[in-house]
C-alpha cells in the first residue's frame, strides 16, 4: 500500500498590507468592530501586476525546495481556486508551464475556502492507487479582486496568499491518513460569487437580507454561513476522530480553514478542547479561502507547532456548501529543513 506523505511545504503571501485601520478610512467601521467580530487584524493584498499564477507558482516552489524533489519529476499538479487569471487554461496548467512539469498532468478544482482539503483529499487517492508517485497540491487566492469594497459585511474579511504541499508515495504508514468530502448545494444562495460571464443574479444582501442584483463580487448571508460554519466544523473533527477510532487526546493539532475567529472559539467550546487546539493565523493574513489552511500549515511549521509523529486535522468550509476534512499523520523533520516562505513573486506577475 502507498501512503501519501507531505514532504514540502511552502507559502507565498503579497507585500502589501491592508490594516482595519486602512480599511476604517473608506467604509463605516472601526479597527475594534472588526477585530471582535471576526479576530481579524490585517490582511495581504496581490499588487495589480500579481496573477494567482504567480501566487501559486511561488508557493510551488518553495514546497519543491522543502521536499527536495525537481519539478521534472512532479506528476500531478492540483490547484484549488476560486479566483483563477482565465476559465482555461486552468491555473494548474500555467504552474505546470513555468515549472516545466513536462510529466505532470494538471487541473483547477472548484471548492471555495473547502478546494485545498478536496484536492488533497483527490492527490492522496491518486498517490495510494500508485496512480501517480508524487503530486503537488496547491491553494491560492486573489480574494481581493471579488469583492464589494462598500460592503463591509465581506470586505473586512478577505485577503490574497497561496500555499502549497507536495505529496509522495512511501510504503511507510503515515502521511494523509484519512479524508472525507461533503456537500449541501440546498444551501448554495447564502455563498456566492458570480461567473464573470454571466448575468446578474439575484444573491443574498448582507445588509438586509433582500434579493438584489450582484456580478462577480462575493455575496453572504453572514449569520447563516456562521451557523454553518460552526456546526460542521465540530462534526467533521467529531467524524474523522470516529473514522481513525482516535480522540481528541490524541490530536496534536487542528488546523482549520481561517474563515472567523469566533467560529473557531466557538468549536473549541462545543468539543470541549481549548481553543489553542485550534491553530489560527487570521489575524494577520484575514480569510484568504482555498489558500488559508496551507499558508495556515506552513506558519504553524514555522512557529514550532508540528513535530514527527504528531496527528493533525485539517478542516475546511466554504462556498458550495462545502466541507472536507484530513487526518495527517506528520512524519517529517520540521525543524530542520523549514525555509521561511514569505517573498516577493513580481517575476511572474503577468505580462
Amino acid at each position: 500500500m502507498n501512503y501519501a506523505h507531505i514532504t514540502g511545504w511552502g507559502s507565498y503571501l503579497p507585500e502589501q498590507i491592508l490594516t482595519n485601520e486602512d480599511i476604517a478610512r473608506t467604509i463605516d467601521t472601526t479597527d475594534a468592530w472588526i477585530r471582535q467580530r471576526t479576530g481579524i487584524g490585517q490582511r495581504r493584498i496581490a499588487a495589480s501586476r500579481d496573477t494567482t499564477t504567480g501566487l501559486a507558482l511561488q508557493a510551488a516552489l518553495r514546497a519543491l525546495a522543502v521536499a527536495g524533489l525537481p519539478a521534472a519529476d512532479v506528476e500531478l499538479i492540483i490547484v484549488a481556486t476560486s479566483t483563477p487569471d482565465y476559465m482555461f487554461p486552468s491555473t494548474a496548467c500555467q504552474v505546470q508551464g513555468h515549472l516545466n512539469a513536462t510529466r505532470a498532468g494538471a487541473f483547477d478544482l472548484s471548492a471555495a475556502c473547502s478546494g485545498f482539503v478536496y484536492a488533497l483529499h483527490m492527490a492522496t487517492q491518486a498517490v495510494a492507487t500508485g496512480s501517480v508517485s508524487n503530486a503537488l497540491v496547491i491553494g491560492a487566492e486573489m480574494m481581493s479582486r471579488v469583492l464589494d469594497w462598500q460592503d463591509r459585511e465581506t470586505c473586512v474579511l478577505f485577503g490574497d496568499g497561496a500555499g502549497a504541499v507536495v505529496l509522495q508515495g512511501s510504503s511507510r504508514p503515515g502521511g494523509v491518513l484519512t479524508s472525507k468530502l461533503r456537500s449541501d448545494g440546498l444551501q448554495s444562495d447564502i455563498l456566492c460569487l458570480s461567473a464573470a460571464n454571466s448575468n446578474p443574479i439575484p444573491a443574498l444582501s448582507s445588509e438586509n437580507g433582500h434579493a438584489r442584483p450582484v456580478q462577480n463580487t462575493i455575496s453572504m448571508n453572514g449569520r447563516r454561513v456562521f451557523r454553518f460554519a460552526t456546526r460542521v466544523l465540530v462534526e467533521s473533527v467529531q467524524d474523522i476522530l470516529a473514522m481513525a477510532n482516535l480522540t481528541l487526546d490524541d490530536i496534536s493539532l487542528i488546523v482549520p480553514h481561517q474563515a472567523n475567529f469566533r467560529i473557531l472559539e466557538s468549536a473549541a467550546k462545543q468539543l470541549g478542547v481549548s481553543p489553542e487546539l485550534f491553530y489560527t493565523n487570521l489575524e494577520d493574513t484575514g480569510n484568504t479561502s482555498a489558500a488559508s489552511i496551507p499558508v495556515a500549515l506552513c506558519k504553524a511549521v514555522e512557529d514550532g507547532r508540528i513535530h514527527s509523529g504528531d496527528h493533525l486535522i485539517l478542516v475546511g468550509f466554504g462556498g458550495g456548501l462545502t466541507w472536507a476534512y484530513a487526518l495527517v499523520e506528520w512524519q517529517k523533520d520540521v525543524a530542520s529543513i523549514y525555509i521561511p516562505a514569505t517573498y516577493h513573486a513580481a517575476a511572474f506577475a503577468r505580462a
